[in-house]
């Protein structure tokens, strides 16, 4: 809602500023952080203060991230264009090419400072992230909107006009955030924990997973503008079902190889599939004026009932005995988000949304 409102009201690319500022330094202040031998309590206290600044910082990115992408692109070409800033895998790749730098030290090096070095080394990104922002133009539909400013603030225009295409962007996200924390967390901690594989076959399939992510989601983005972003995503929404119980019978083979085969299927197949479509879909959701704040809004709501997902499936796991109702969760997930996608055909908040 707070970037929101600053998008909509003072631009896509001062947003993006902000949450860049506020999600850098937040990061590089955890790798200055006194330890809980010097400052007692207060380092977790602070720690965790630093991190909800993070998240503070990343509740705008989603949105304005996307936006700058799209409204600058050709009308034909947005999904391709506004699936790259969703390559999201590129960065968890980024991450575990850091951790596995600083893993290569010794031990006591490593908790002794070593690990401070990918916090006070994301001062890189920072830099060239706000040398790339401060440089890009506004939007041409946020400069339209301008010229008729709303009448009353973003967030209360969103609700007056724009109520249904809250819920149905936020129903349609459902199945991308519980099949994506499903499959990233719980799944890893399944392979680990439940069947007993070494953690290096499971960090191994969630960095295939991550590279093959990177290669196909800008053909996923071309896929939108080919054949429609509302089809693409009721595609996506039916694997993620389809492939819920193969995911689990395949890691049942407790099997290296077969690990590496269904994360990088399920996940790619479903997730990546999911949000590479997603934010194209979502634009055409919402009125230029409230768009910032309506596609933040669905994002992050959905991504409350989607963080709740490891936690839940752990509890289907230990009172059943088996994987198999943490696969219903994800095809009740599926069957709700594909209801949303197939309603936003006939959704009319303010202009009629169409599937391309």
């Amino acid at each position: 809602m707070l970037f929101g409102h600053i998008g909509d009201t003072m631009g896509r690319n001062t947003s993006l500023i902000l949450t860049l500022l506020i999600i850098g330094l937040g990061t590089c202040l955890i790798g200055l952080l006194p330890t809980y031998d010097r400052i007692g309590a207060r380092a977790p206290v602070l720690l965790v203060v630093l991190r909800v600044t993070q998240d503070i910082g990343l509740g705008g990115e989603y949105a304005g991230a996307s936006l700058i992408t799209i409204e600058h692109a050709p009308p034909a070409e947005r999904s391709f264009w506004g699936s790259l800033p969703q390559a999201a895998p590129g960065g968890l790749l980024l991450a575990a090419a850091m951790f596995g730098l600083v893993s290569m030290l010794p031990q006591d090096a490593l908790l002794a400072w070593g690990w401070r070095v990918p916090f006070l080394a994301s001062a890189l990104m920072l830099l060239a992230g706000l040398f790339v922002r401060m440089r890009v133009a506004e939007t041409p539909e946020f400069n339209r909107t301008k010229k008729q400013p709303p009448e009353e603030a973003p967030g209360l225009e969103l609700l007056r006009t724009h109520r249904r295409n809250v819920v149905l962007a936020t129903g349609a996200r459902l199945v991308e955030a519980v099949s994506g924390n499903t499959i990233k967390s719980f799944g890893l901690a399944y392979v680990t924990l439940q069947l007993k594989l070494p953690n290096e076959v499971a960090l191994t399939a969630l960095t295939m997973t991550a590279a093959v992510g990177v290669l196909v989601t800008p053909f996923y983005g071309f896929l939108g503008d080919r054949f429609g972003q509302q089809w693409v995503y009721l595609v996506g929404s039916g694997l993620v079902a389809a492939l819920a119980f193969p995911f689990f019978w395949l890691l049942d083979a407790r099997t290296a190889v077969a690990t590496w085969i269904r994360f990088v299927l399920a996940y790619n197949l479903g997730p990546t599939l999911l949000l590479s479509a997603q934010p194209s879909l979502f634009t055409r959701m919402f009125d230029a004026g409230v768009r910032y704040t309506g596609m933040s809004v669905a994002y992050q709501v959905s991504a409350i009932a989607g963080g709740f997902t490891p936690l839940l499936s752990l509890w289907l796991l230990r009172w059943s005995g088996t994987p198999w109702m943490v696969a219903a969760l994800l095809v009740d997930a599926a069957a709700i988000s594909f209801g949303c996608v197939a309603a936003t055909a006939t959704a009319t908040p303010g202009r009629r949304v169409l599937a391309r």
